[in-house]
């Protein structure tokens, strides 16, 4: 089942929703099968997005990656620990880790941290000597010192494992995508109220930002993107203080988070009460079919290149899309260079799919839609409808344009 079936987000007694222990269970079980099938003897993650895939660690995120604020060690036979600087608040309230999983954090703002590090981790794991070590990511420092602490172990790259492991999602991680997209789309529902000539971009954004977090997200996919009548073309991924005008094409794209995983939407609007051209009309009309034909190609047995082959690769930029989780931007990735080495498609991946067509002095258009890969059609759950005063011909898999009371 999902969200649009009856799900809310409160915990209640008289129907099944999201299990977040089976979800914490599965998805540690995901990444130690891939630890295993990859011949790797330990993780370091220093990734805060995936000590919260591998603990349920909510960090409070920053506009600035910290190494070290969220690091979890994993072994394919042994529950993950984490290292963190919120140790008290942890043991008393992540009553699923045991109090030796919970550990003083790994500190690499200074380089002797590193050292203090990799003897905690031998302690931890007794005899590392000719053992494949994983790492997310690191610095050369980082690198350097890890490799004299254990001079005889193997490094690999780390992400592309849990990777691996999280590109199918489970029945409850989709459902934490639903809700977050359920999120965004209230977002963009109330930012569209507000929109109208005058505003400005930010105060468009600063409405879609405060809906969000008063539904409960936890932050946003990115800072968001708000960009009115020329910067639509050539494309700015940026919110300004512009002064929307009567007519602007306006881009918004947003993303809410909900425990952590991520909502990934966008639309493109006209201003005001205001007919397009015909050509803005003409450019919307080939990003929306652009669009549902790559949706319509995420079927299983079928690459993410076929994905990109169908959209167009006129409609895409350096980037088609992209897969969604606790990272927003997760595998598989839809670009102009999967055609070099082609992903197929399974049941349980994500696709984010965000054509642009755009000219300078017409607009820009860029449209999104979010998806779970199924045994059979792709589930479109981002439902939200487009602007019809741009759309010529509905496509058969959009349930909701046309439908506006007017």
């Amino acid at each position: 089942m999902s969200l649009e079936e009856g799900f809310g987000l409160m915990q209640v007694d008289w129907e099944n929703r999201i299990d977040f222990a089976r979800m914490r269970r599965e998805r540690v079980e995901k990444a130690q099968k891939a630890m295993a099938d990859s011949g790797v003897d330990l993780l370091l993650v220093f990734r805060t997005e995936d000590s919260r895939y591998l603990t349920s660690y909510r960090h409070h995120l920053g506009p600035a990656f910290v190494i070290g604020n969220g690091t979890v060690t994993l072994s394919p036979d042994t529950p993950p620990i984490l290292f963190t600087m919120d140790v008290e608040h942890c043991k008393a309230r992540m009553t699923w880790l045991g109090s030796e999983q919970v550990q003083e954090r790994a500190n690499f703002r200074e380089v002797a941290g590193i050292k203090e590090f990799a003897d905690r981790v031998a302690g931890l794991y007794g005899n590392l000597q000719d053992k494949v070590i994983g790492v997310d990511i690191y610095t050369p420092s980082m690198a350097a010192g890890l490799q004299e602490a254990f001079p005889s172990c193997r490094f690999v790259d780390g992400y592309e494992v849990l990777m691996k492991a999280k590109m199918i999602k489970t029945e409850d991680e989709i459902l934490c995508l639903k809700a977050a997209n359920a999120m965004t789309e209230a977002a963009m529902d109330a930012a569209v109220d507000y929109l109208k000539p005058g505003v400005k971009e930010c105060e468009v954004l600063s409405v879609a930002w405060q809906t969000m977090t008063a539904l409960g997200s936890e932050w946003t996919q990115c800072s968001n993107i708000v960009a009115s009548g020329p910067y639509t073309a050539p494309y700015r991924r940026f919110t300004s203080d512009r002064i929307i005008r009567k007519g602007d094409l306006v881009i918004i794209d947003i993303g809410a988070c909900f425990n952590g995983y991520y909502g990934d939407f966008t639309r493109t609007w006209v201003c005001g009460n205001m007919v397009p051209t015909p050509e803005q009309i003409e450019l919307h009309q080939m990003c929306y079919d652009g669009l549902h034909r790559g949706c319509a190609a995420c079927v299983p047995g079928n690459t993410n290149a076929d994905v990109v082959a169908a959209a167009g690769e006129e409609n895409t930029l350096s980037s088609l899309g992209h897969g969604s989780g606790t990272n927003p931007w997760e595998q598989p990735a839809f670009s102009i260079h999967s055609k070099r080495d082609p992903l197929v498609l399974r049941p349980g991946m994500t696709a984010n799919l965000e054509p642009y067509r755009g000219k300078v002095g017409i607009g820009g258009f860029r449209l999104e839609n979010c998806l779970i890969v199924t045994d059979g059609a792709p589930d479109i759950y981002t439902t939200y409808p487009f602007d019809e005063r741009l759309v010529k011909e509905v496509h058969p898999l959009d349930k909701t344009t046309g439908r506006v009371r007017r």
